[in-house]
């Protein structure tokens, strides 16, 4: 019974044992105690602690066990005691002292319900304003974490389509590459092939050169050759007359 007692900052009267008959009975009178206003005067001090922070219940070994919070009202000493324990449940809890940490504001919550369990035996209009502040701050809370959520599903459809983004891009990259060494490769084979016709167009033109001087020097021997001829039948005809 005492590992189901649920260890908590909230103070509350010792667990009591019931049947399933006194369950069913106790929990239409919780239901109907909280559907009714709180704040309606006459209402006692324990149904509005009961609105406020509802029994717990549990079974244990096939038994069926209830606790209520405690109506006590609390002194100076179960302040400070409070404060000691929540300090000890932090440093136990290994608790950050900064940042976000479930188990930090699980113990504040719980620190939260009991001040509001005080306050609310002495003041019950106090209990219930706390209690209008602490849904308010709990939905706050709830709402923010929702956005947080929303944000990180936002920032991580993003950095997906960033990634498929950057992988195409990197595709078209890679093809580019591969078009412009495709290109570089048909450049270098047609400056081979313009570079081979050069030569081999010079080396025609050298020979067509060497062929065409060859024929002039030729023909320059035969024109002094017929030169030669013609001056020697000059010379004969003279003497015969």
């Amino acid at each position: 019974m005492s590992s189901k007692s649920h260890d908590s900052l909230v103070k509350y009267d010792s667990p009591k044992l019931i049947n399933s008959l006194a369950r069913e009975t106790s929990s239409s009178a919780a239901k109907n105690k909280q559907s009714s206003s709180a704040a309606k005067t006459g209402a006692s001090t324990e149904d509005i602690l009961n609105s406020i922070l509802p029994p717990r219940e549990w079974t244990d070994d096939g038994q069926l066990w209830v606790q209520y919070v405690s109506s006590v009202p609390a002194t100076r000493h179960d302040v400070v005691t409070l404060q000691e324990e929540l300090d000890k449940k932090l440093l136990q809890r290994k608790a950050r002292e900064t940042g976000i940490c479930p188990i930090r504001e699980e113990l504040y919550a719980q620190c939260f319900d009991e001040l509001i369990r005080q306050i609310t035996i002495n003041c019950a209009e106090r209990g219930l304003l706390l209690l209008r502040i602490r849904d308010e701050i709990r939905m706050t809370i709830a709402s923010y974490q929702a956005l947080y959520e929303s944000s990180i599903a936002y920032g991580m459809r993003k950095a997906l389509q960033s990634q498929q983004s950057k992988n195409k891009l990197v595709e078209e990259s890679n093809q580019v590459k591969r078009e412009c060494s495709e290109l570089e490769k048909e450049v270098n084979l047609l400056q081979d092939q313009i570079s081979e016709l050069q030569q081999n167009h010079d080396k025609k033109r050298a020979d067509i050169k060497q062929k065409h001087e060859q024929e002039v020097q030729t023909m320059k021997e035969q024109n002094d050759a017929l030169k030669q001829e013609l001056q020697k039948l000059l010379t004969i005809q003279p003497k015969k007359k």
